[in-house]
């Protein structure tokens, strides 16, 4: 069914332009097209992933229309980028939009539905299209390759966390009999359990040692799994790809290992960035103030950007302390905090952090080594 209600500014710069947004879920996409003779908008619905279905309304819109342009946007999220793929392959320009950079409606108890989103993604890619600043954000489609060596670093910080949580699970179950101190990710665990006796001197329950040993196999597949994945890591940095380079690259420093270059290279220096501002934002580690009237306040960094670019950097920027201890941003580091404890530092090596990121970024993109780093041989 077609419904047209909404009117909305055309594009001036690009009015022979066609709008299409697509509101995505698992049963059935809402498309919303702006027919940009009169801006009015017709919302259909349509079968998930039925892109014929889809290039028909499109084609269809484009005859009545007389003109060729097209735009389409979606919301980045699940979904990934194979659309915006295939529909570029089809002769159309499309925007992947970042959700948190679209205008919502502030009321606690405001209207939700799939056809109000797609008039509100229709409005946010026009005001793109006209120019205005910070209309929304528009994600950058990595290639395939790119999209691809991401998933070895996000698989290991999976299977560490998996390997995390059964070995919790091993301490729990022997911690409810009284038996703590144990090391489940020993070579030697379960010969070592069949010593062990209860906190009241009874043997373990059958049922207990049976379920403890399941647990262990899990862990140990889970133990292959990482090992697997960490050599695949390793084999990473020899491709003959930008981001190979780009890990090789952050190899040489003192402090930087494969796993921290390879996060560094897949989560980040990869991307094309236009200046430090931009790079800072993707990283959330740019301070987020509030001032309004006479009131003015820090509210912390934004955390708006990469969680995994964000820790691994707190992480390096620890190593940096020290393993270059004599490199500028150390001294700068140390010139601020002195002998000072606690939260202060914890404060200081996040814009420490940011600072990091930047002039690796550089090194990455010009070849300029930090200021007083050493390279290993």
């Amino acid at each position: 069914m077609t419904h047209q209600a909404l009117v909305v500014p055309v594009a001036h710069k690009h009015a022979a332009t066609i709008y299409v947004a697509v509101e995505l879920s698992m049963s059935s996409w809402v498309i919303g097209l702006v027919d940009p003779r009169n801006g009015k908008i017709s919302r259909h619905q349509i079968s998930c992933s039925d892109l014929d279905r889809l290039m028909e309304l499109i084609s269809r819109a484009r005859k009545a229309a007389g003109c060729e342009r097209v735009v389409l946007c979606y919301e980045a999220g699940r979904d990934g980028f194979w659309l915006s793929r295939i529909l570029q392959q089809r002769g159309l320009e499309v925007l992947v939009l970042d959700p948190a950079s679209l205008p919502v409606d502030r009321r606690q108890r405001r209207a939700k539905s799939d056809g109000l989103d797609v008039e509100m993604l229709l409005r946010a890619v026009m005001a793109h299209e006209r120019g205005e600043p910070r209309a929304c954000s528009v994600c950058r489609v990595p290639s395939v390759e790119e999209e691809d060596a991401r998933r070895l670093p996000r698989e290991r910080e999976r299977l560490q966390s998996e390997r995390t949580a059964h070995s919790n699970r091993i301490k729990g179950l022997l911690a409810v009999q009284g038996i703590y101190h144990v090391t489940p990710l020993r070579p030697d665990f379960q010969d070592r359990l069949k010593e062990k006796s209860t906190g009241d001197g009874r043997p373990l329950p059958l049922q207990l040692l049976r379920e403890i040993e399941r647990e262990v196999e899990r862990l140990r597949l889970v133990q292959e799994a990482l090992k697997q994945v960490e050599k695949e890591m390793a084999d990473l940095a020899m491709w003959n790809t930008r981001i190979g380079r780009i890990i090789r690259m952050l190899m040489r420093f003192k402090g930087i290992g494969p796993v921290l270059a390879t996060v560094l290279a897949c989560e980040c220096l990869y991307k094309d960035f236009a200046n430090r501002s931009e790079i800072g934002s993707y990283s959330g580690l740019v301070p987020s103030p509030w001032r309004s009237g006479g009131i003015q306040r820090e509210q912390g960094i934004s955390k708006a950007g990469n969680g995994r670019l964000r820790s691994s950097m707190i992480e390096l920027g620890w190593l940096w302390l020290q393993w270059q201890p004599n490199s500028a941003l150390s001294k700068w580091f140390h010139e601020r905090v002195g002998d000072l404890k606690g939260r202060i530092r914890k404060i200081a090596i996040v814009a420490m952090a940011r600072k990091l990121l930047i002039a690796l970024w550089k090194f990455a993109t010009t070849g300029v080594v930090p200021e007083g780093a050493i390279l290993a041989d």
